[in-house]
């Protein structure tokens, strides 16, 4: 009944100090987690393992989730699957660039040479010093290495049962190259497209920002009413918490059916300080409870004016530029010497001080109506950023998700429905964000540390880039970097200059790389062998926040390269919560990281309170919860001790006694409950149910059958107990092994030569053969007579060893008859003389009598 057992090899003092080292160091010269790649696809399950950002440290967020995702891994291996867990390192994009910056004190500035022999300054001054991107990008990848192999320290401490022969970057040479691969292919179909557009803009990076990364911050402002002259003669008054945008305006909009404005859709109305022209329109997204129930369009203010700009086909006055100021050259139709002079005070100001040298020529000039009234309101942010998104008008690279497609929209929605979403709620996220979109998912970045866009422009007689006939590479030279090399039929000599080529600047979104993971880690188009076996992957573990972003835009890319779905599962986990239940994130400076942690309690105990969370639920951080689980990974080493130090057993013997049976049924029934909840996804439920019967093994089952298994009362019931022990034992291991895989691995091991993480998962069948014809009820009915046996004992304050006299038990026939079956492992546990019984209605009672 048990797997490989030998001859039982157990320490005098086990402990769980210095395990982590131990068995990361044998699982890793043994090979216990190694991939075997001869194995079909059907025989194979594998993980879309999430990346973590490479920049900085780890905290306790990433254990928690990781080990959702390892502990599926285990149960899997378990379960006969041969699981390819691959590591990936997502270490291009903003947050690299920014610990760049921070940590070696510089900026990239492509204008630069490249310098071989620059090293970054022993001591980072106050202000950045300039290199190129070449110097930069070496930067990034220096820094990034070290904190990968920090990472892999963490994640080996853990425990996690990767196979670190299988790892990638999300920007080393093949990731470039499936990235560019991809983004190749979709434009070859028509899905990418580059389009000169508004575009939600960050000042401080000075790069584009996609719909799915933006996030809604309260701020204060002030709602300012201004005065719109009417061609009567007449004012319009207008609320705006942006005045400094009065020389971007293009149009007035109201309700269609708003009664008091009614007239004046078709007119015009002149802008205060800047008297421009401009049209009343009407258009169903102006509110009329909000403000007084007209809008200035202005381009661009917000998200809005973008929808207005275009569904009413507005021209554009565009005031804002990259860096996030004020133009120098005023926009089109501001065309008197007044009109001029104004603007003139706004050129080169940042939104804040234009707003304040606006309100002073709106004062002056009679067109403020009032004082401005200080209001709270939600301003988009890019969620890495610390200032407000503008929008400017750019050209960028879009990929097509359904945001202006409805029936791609409604494809991607079915695919949705296809995954298995675990909990099943979650899928309603998905639903949500698709059917929300409102534009194309824009990829292009105006960064550094990314995969570069891989075309070039032709360039005309004039050396202007033609941007409607993109030169691309063959997938054979796949990674490029237009910045660098040439493109098919030309050379060196011909970048920059007229009739030759230019290479896009921009470099992908980070999320355009990182929706390729399953494509990634599997081999797409360098190990297409090990493709196949691993592709669709099995399972795709992440946190609710990013369905909107990683889950989604995975689903896209696979589904317009392949058709398929790119995983058959999600498992999503929730956030850490601090004290104040607030989620834990460097940006709020209210995490812990995991070293220290792991090294106080013990990995196992970690782990535990990592699984004890609900999938998809929000979770705080909880030291007491380390505490049980510590608890419980000692108690498998002292469980295990106690029944392997009896000696040799004969694992095969018949279990005869009532008691044995009936613990090895109840046995069954939670392996079959763990099993149930593990397919599902639910860790949290199996470890739970295990949990609660292992407890009641060690605290009931073994004390009352300790004294039988010494061999105290026949051979036959010895070996009746003894096997039954291995048998729980040697199923508890396993049961345990995903959650606590040091401890048990440790107990394991005492007597097994092989790996519990290779050892086969309990099944209830070979338990249920082994109980035979047993009552689940016996165990009920021993716990209730023993437990009461325990409290008279400690009311008299009394060792649990000393003598009872006399026993009374009373209770239904059914139950006293129970009773009789397991009386002798009772009387032999509690120290007992005598029992006498007692037919009685109700619930099973217990007198004692010391």
């Amino acid at each position: 009944m048990t797997p490989t057992s030998r001859h039982a090899d157990v320490p005098d003092r086990p402990a769980l100090e210095g395990l982590e080292r131990k068995w990361s160091r044998v699982w890793n010269e043994t090979g216990v987690y190694a991939f075997d790649r001869t194995k079909t696809r059907e025989q194979v399950y594998s993980i879309d393992t999430p990346p973590p950002t490479v920049s900085g440290a780890l905290h306790v967020g990433h254990v928690f989730s990781y080990t959702h995702t390892d502990a599926i891994a285990r149960y899997q291996r378990m379960r006969g699957k041969e699981v390819f867990y691959p590591m990936g390192w997502d270490d291009n994009g903003l947050p690299t660039e920014r610990r760049v910056q921070n940590h070696f004190g510089v900026r990239c500035d492509p204008a630069l040479p490249y310098d071989p022999d620059f090293e970054p300054p022993a001591q980072p001054g106050k202000t950045q010093l300039p290199v190129s991107r070449r110097n930069f990008i070496e930067l990034c990848e220096r820094l990034t290495g070290e904190d990968e192999k920090a990472f892999e320290d963490v994640w080996r401490t853990l425990g996690l049962s990767v196979d670190w022969s299988h790892t990638y970057q999300t920007i080393d040479a093949a990731a470039r190259a499936a990235s560019q691969r991809a983004f190749l292919r979709n434009l070859a179909r028509g899905e990418a497209y580059l389009a000169e557009a508004p575009t939600l803009w960050d000042v401080t990076f000075r790069t584009a920002v996609a719909q799915a990364e933006l996030e809604d911050r309260e701020r204060p402002g002030a709602l300012h009413h201004l005065a719109f002259i009417r061609a009567d003669g007449g004012r319009l008054v207008i609320a705006t918490t942006r005045p400094e945008l009065l020389p971007a305006c293009v149009a007035v909009v109201a309700h269609p059916d708003d009664e008091r404005y009614r007239e004046l859709i078709g007119t015009t109305v002149r802008t205060p300080v800047f008297g421009v022209e401009v049209p009343v329109l009407a258009h169903h997204l102006a509110d009329p409870d909000k403000g007084t129930g007209t809008a200035m369009v202005c381009t661009f203010g917000d998200t809005t004016d973008v929808t207005w700009w275009r569904e009413l086909d507005l021209p554009v006055r565009a005031v804002l530029g990259w860096d996030g100021r004020f133009r120098a050259e005023p926009p089109a139709g501001l065309d008197t010497d007044a009109a001029l002079a104004a603007y003139a005070q706004l050129a080169g100001a940042t939104p804040h001080t234009a707003r304040e040298r606006i309100v002073a020529l709106l004062r002056e000039s009679g067109e403020l109506i009032g004082e401005p009234e200080p209001v709270t309101h939600a301003v988009k942010f890019y969620e890495k950023g610390d200032k407000p998104l503008e929008i400017v008008t750019t050209r960028q690279w879009y990929l097509r998700n359904g945001g202006r497609d409805a029936g791609l929209r409604d494809e991607l929605v079915a695919r949705g429905r296809e995954l298995r979403w675990h909990p099943e709620h979650m899928r309603v996220r998905y639903e949500n964000w698709v059917e929300g979109l409102n534009g194309d998912w824009l990829i292009s970045r105006q960064r550094f540390f990314g995969v570069p866009v891989p075309v070039w422009y032709p360039l005309d007689d004039e050396g202007q880039p033609r941007h409607d006939t993109p030169l691309v590479p063959d997938e054979a030279a796949l990674p490029v970097d237009p910045s660098t090399d040439v493109p098919p039929g030309y050379d060196e000599e011909q970048r920059g200059v007229a009739g030759g080529f230019g290479g896009d600047p921009d470099v992908m979104d980070t999320w355009a790389t990182s929706s390729l993971t399953p494509q990634i880690a599997g081999g797409w188009g360098r190990d297409e062998d090990l493709f196949a076996r691993v592709f669709p992957m099995d399972l795709r573990p992440q946190a609710h926040e990013i369905i909107r972003t990683w889950l989604f835009s995975t689903v896209v890319r696979a589904h317009s390269e392949w058709g398929v779905l790119p995983w058959r599962h999600a498992a999503i986990s929730g956030w850490i919560l601090d004290p104040d239940r607030k989620k834990m994130s460097k940006s709020k400076g209210n995490v812990v990281t995991p070293a220290a942690l792991l090294e106080q309690h013990g990995s196992d105990a970690v782990r535990y309170w990592a699984a004890s969370a609900r999938p998809a639920t929000d979770t705080a951080f909880d030291v007491a919860q380390m505490r049980i689980g510590r608890r419980l990974a000692v108690k498998v080493l002292n469980v295990s001790k106690f029944v392997l130090a009896m000696g040799e057993a004969d694992e095969t013997a018949p279990v005869t006694a009532p008691l044995d049976r009936a613990l090895l049924a109840e046995l069954a029934e939670v392996v079959d409950a763990a099993t149930a909840a593990l397919d599902e996804y639910d860790y949290a439920k199996a470890l739970d149910r295990t949990e609660r019967f292992f407890w009641y093994f060690c605290d009931d089952y073994v004390e009352l059958v300790k004294a039988r298994a010494y061999g105290d009362l026949s051979p036959s019931g010895a070996a009746s107990a003894r096997a039954t022990l291995r048998t729980a034992l040697s199923a508890f291991q396993r049961l345990l092994a995903p959650f606590l895989p040091f401890a048990t691995e440790e107990a394991w091991s005492w007597w097994h030569d092989a790996s519990v993480h290779r050892a086969p998962w309990p099944t209830a069948d070979e338990l249920r053969a082994a109980a035979g014809e047993a009552d689940r009820e016996l165990l009920a009915v021993a716990s209730e007579a023993i437990a009461g046996i325990r409290k008279a004992k400690s009311a008299e304050r009394l060792s649990m060893r000393a003598d009872v006299r006399l026993v009374r038990v009373t209770g239904p026939q059914t139950v006293l008859d129970r009773f009789a079956e397991v009386a002798q492992d009772i009387r032999a546990a509690g120290r007992i003389s005598e029992v006498a019984k007692a037919v009685a209605e109700g619930d099973l009672l217990v007198e004692v009598e010391l």
